[in-house]
């Protein structure tokens, strides 16, 4: 009468041993070798033309893992239309269906450590050259149930929990790139609109020119040779138009596929404004382990976890393993009588399974789990190296960047006034149309140079927030709270 009793009180000692033990190595800790800060420029120069600094003076203290994308947008078209895209775009919702599935992963291996019961019932008829006979069983069982002794069990769960983490923070990683290439396609729509209005401008400056010159050659004020370097300028210029027009239709082919749908027409770029996105000044010294709060870095980590969590399960299965599986019910060779007094049935089946001989398999499996360990350490190095170059390229550029933008704008303003000047001078008779050809000339480059010096500038600063870790989230933490 005691014997169920015992049994469970075996299976509630065996439960509450299992997985105790751990053979799982102490997780190697990474040597990127980098720097403890970034080399100079240290910080984004303050007051750089087309600054956009935040209205709430806790956001601008911030670092820019904690900056939400609304606060880091100027431009309330462009942040509908990031918002569009958080919502549509295809590879942002695989990357969280890859999380779902992760997770059901995980919930799986996470299942194993419990033991799973379940109910069963049975009918056996037996006939033949013996007499007929009939035996009804139902009960409910245990089956299988591996004791984790060594932990073999827990530490898969574990590896799935890191793999599922590990996924989580890639989606992080991706809508981060998300929001960077949609500000980045919208800025070079605007940039590439800007480009066209000037083209157009100039296009009609350049037919006005060559109407004159025309008019000037007929009346034998000027010869052919000025008449056909004007229209040169004319035809370069209107293939400059034609190009234009088709870059900006693949511009916006390119802002449709980010935002997973068409973009309404009233979200798109007026004017390159030059002042659609924003960066608050970085701190001077910033420190090199800002890096740690990327999304692929942090990643990487939970796959060296994971990898180290392989390692212990694969030692585990040097060692015996033990399986339990039992049940208790109701026996009858009649099914009216099946759950009568007396017809009690229970059975234990505990089962030890110890490796003897495997070929080698084991010492393989382990040092396959070993390398893989290896090489998720590896590659969580070099995530930190990557971004640690990435910030600092940004942080170069952002100084290099603004100081060209305030030549490129002196260099505009200087050409502007070349114009004024030949164009007054020529009216006066004093220089010939070519002069006046060559300042038109001059003043449509520096324009071009200058909107593309902009958008650089305004994508560098796109850049430096994305590779800081912005853009996860869509208010900033100071504003949340």
């Amino acid at each position: 009468m005691h014997k169920p009793l015992h049994a469970s009180l075996a299976l509630a000692i065996a439960l509450a041993v299992s997985g105790c033990a751990t053979l799982v190595p102490a997780t190697p800790a990474a040597a990127p070798a980098i720097p403890v800060e970034w080399p100079l420029p240290a910080t984004t120069p303050a007051g750089q033309a087309g600054a956009f600094a935040p209205a709430d003076p806790a956001i601008a203290a911030l670092p820019m893992a904690d900056v939400g994308w609304r606060d880091f947008l100027a431009d309330p078209a462009l942040e509908a239309v990031v918002a569009q895209a958080l919502d549509n775009n295809r590879d942002l919702r695989v990357a969280i269906l890859n999380v779902e599935r992760a997770r059901s992963q995980y919930g799986i291996r996470r299942a194993d450590r419990m033991p799973s019961l379940g109910a069963s019932a049975t009918m056996e008829r037996v006939g033949g050259d013996v007499p007929d006979s009939e035996s009804y069983v139902a009960g409910i069982g245990l089956a299988a149930f591996e004791l984790d002794l060594f932990g073999r069990v827990r530490n898969l769960g574990e590896a799935a929990l890191q793999q599922y983490l590990a996924t989580a923070e890639a989606q992080r990683s991706t809508q981060l790139s998300l929001v960077a290439e949609v500000v980045g396609a919208w800025l070079a729509l605007a940039s590439d609109q800007e480009q066209l209005r000037l083209a157009e401008s100039a296009l009609e400056t350049y037919e006005r020119t060559l109407s004159l010159t025309a008019q000037r050659q007929a009346l034998g004020a000027t010869s052919a040779l000025e008449v056909e370097q004007v229209r040169t300028q004319v035809e370069g210029t209107r293939s400059d138009v034609a190009r234009l027009q088709g870059q900006v239709a693949l511009d916006r082919n390119a802002l449709d596929l980010l935002a997973g749908a068409p973009v309404p027409p009233e979200l798109l770029p007026l004017r390159d404004s030059g002042a659609v996105v924003g960066l608050t000044a970085l701190p001077a010294g910033l420190p090199a382990e800002a890096l740690l709060r990327r999304p692929d870095v942090i990643a990487a980590e939970h796959r060296l976890h994971a990898a180290s969590a392989n390692i212990g399960a694969a030692r585990a299965a040097f060692f015996p393993s033990i399986s339990l599986t039992g049940s208790v019910g109701s026996a009858s060779d009649a099914l009216s009588g099946l759950f009568e007094g007396g017809t009690r049935v229970w059975s234990f089946m505990p089962q030890v399974n110890l490796p003897i001989f495997q070929g080698g398999r084991l010492r393989a499996g382990l040092g396959v789990a070993t390398a893989e360990r290896d090489i998720a350490l590896a590659e969580y190095e070099k995530a930190i190296q990557v971004g640690f170059r990435e910030v600092a390229d940004a942080l170069a550029q952002a100084d290099a960047l603004a100081r060209q933008v305030r030549a490129q704008q002196a260099l505009v303003d200087a050409a502007t006034r070349a114009e004024s000047l030949a164009q007054a001078r020529h009216g006066a008779g004093l220089d010939s149309s070519l002069v006046r050809l060559d300042a038109q000339r001059t003043l449509y480059a520096t324009q071009q140079a200058m909107v593309a010096t902009r958008m650089a500038e305004q994508r560098n600063r796109v850049t430096l927030y994305k590779v800081l870790g912005g853009g996860w989230q869509e208010r900033s933490l100071a504003v949340a709270d």
